[in-house]
């Protein structure tokens, strides 16, 4: 018997996309669409909630709209994989 796969726990899935935007400085929508693995209407949902956060900014460049972490989203970043490496240590995941 195949074992379903695991659902992401939303942590994770900000985690994803806030990766997918820090790896080129600044990420198109269908660039963390991939990476993260989402739906459209479930990355606009994420990124709205990180962008009212305060963790995203949106910037638009003539018919291109970008995505980049602001220094608050930075620091998230850090402190998040900081702690999912503690809680590695202890055999879990996010």
């Amino acid at each position: 018997m195949v074992q379903a796969e695991k659902q992401r726990s939303p942590l994770r899935i900000y985690l994803d996309i806030i990766d997918a935007i820090n790896e080129e400085g600044q990420a198109r929508p269908t660039h963390i669409l991939y990476k993260a693995n989402l739906s459209y209407d479930r990355l606009v949902k994420y990124l709205d909630d990180l962008a009212a956060k305060g963790l995203v900014e949106v910037r638009q460049e003539k018919d291109t709209k970008y995505y980049v972490l602001t220094p608050k989203g930075v620091k998230f970043l850090i402190e998040l994989k900081r702690a999912e490496a503690f809680i590695k240590g202890f055999g879990f995941s996010l």
